[in-house]
């Protein structure tokens, strides 16, 4: 059984069990639960149901597992002919939680 989440902007594939990254929530701590209560879709071995736009009466429940950041990307620009070059680094925070159960 697996569900699609629309989760702080993002949508997201979950299944119970299975953890992911998540933009960086910096209001909670590692242990905390998170309620996730709009849930676009569920499939489940034979049937698949579709909200309009969510499903009312399904929710999941996840835990923070951890806070982190991501690996460095580099950011280069450069005009040519002008002599302009400029190299930039970014690493992005993320939490990472574990989906605990999935209710429908």
């Amino acid at each position: 059984m697996y569900a699609i989440v629309d989760f702080m902007g993002y949508q997201f594939k979950i299944e119970k069990d299975v953890t992911i990254k998540v933009p960086f929530m910096a209001n909670l701590e590692v242990g905390n639960e998170v309620k996730i209560e709009n849930i676009l879709m569920i499939h489940d071995e034979e049937n698949v149901c579709f909200g309009t736009p969510v499903i009312e009466t399904a929710s999941a429940t996840a835990e923070i597992v951890k806070h982190g950041r991501e690996k460095k990307i580099i950011v280069f620009k450069k005009k040519r002919r002008k002599g302009y070059r400029k190299t930039q680094g970014h690493r992005q925070d993320f939490t990472e939680i574990k989906i605990k159960e999935l209710n429908y």
